[in-house]
């Protein structure tokens, strides 16, 4: 099989973001941008992918979908909302973390995380660097981030982190971001990001 025949199968078995099974439709503007921030902060811990979904789910569902809606939500609301997608353990520090970070993109960026991306200077690095300032985006969630902008935000282009580059390499697949990138065009860098994760993360490969 060719490496573009293995990413058109890639593609079609796994190739839907997160974003989209979380129902934003990402654009750059800043409802949607924030709601890719919640579901990030929702991935920052040790649970399952499709909990985390779930959980984003309920929380949009709530109406809390803008920094200021966030922040005005009380912190039981929260934990039930996560309580109902099966968010265990982890759903007070959560449902603090969220109006934490609500608070600190609606005081900085004024609710507006396109003033997070100007105060960056379009650097990735220097992105990927604010986004961890925001309460439980670590590593892990501000690569999760940038996979899913890339879409929206061509400087973060080409993002593949680590685990995606390694489930490329195992498939035969490029192992740098930029071999990656000369597979498909650009509009599906988000999503091939995202098959390679779930690629990874299949039982078929554990």
């Amino acid at each position: 099989m060719t490496q573009r025949a293995t990413v058109r199968e890639l593609l079609a078995e796994h190739g839907r973001t997160h974003a989209e099974e979380a129902g934003i439709h990402l654009r750059n503007t800043p409802m949607p941008l924030y709601q890719l921030l919640t579901l990030c902060v929702l991935f920052s811990v040790r649970i399952k992918a499709d909990i985390a979904v779930a959980a984003a789910h309920e929380v949009f569902a709530a109406g809390w979908r803008t920094p200021r809606a966030m922040a005005a939500s009380s912190w039981q609301d929260r934990v039930d909302a996560l309580g109902r997608a099966h968010y265990r353990r982890y759903d007070e520090s959560t449902a603090t973390a969220l109006a934490e970070g609500a608070e600190l993109v609606r005081d900085r960026y004024a609710g507006d995380l396109r003033r997070l991306r100007k105060a960056a200077c379009e650097d990735p690095d220097r992105i990927r660097e604010l986004l961890r300032e925001v309460p439980r985006i670590g590593p892990v969630g501000a690569d999760i981030f940038c996979r899913e902008a890339q879409g929206v935000w061509p400087e973060l282009r080409p993002a593949f982190d680590r685990r995606a580059r390694h489930a490329a390499a195992e498939l035969g697949l490029p192992r740098t971001a930029e071999g990656l990138a000369h597979l498909v065009g650009a509009e599906d860098l988000p999503r091939l990001a995202a098959a390679l994760v779930r690629a990874e993360l299949s039982p078929a490969r554990s």
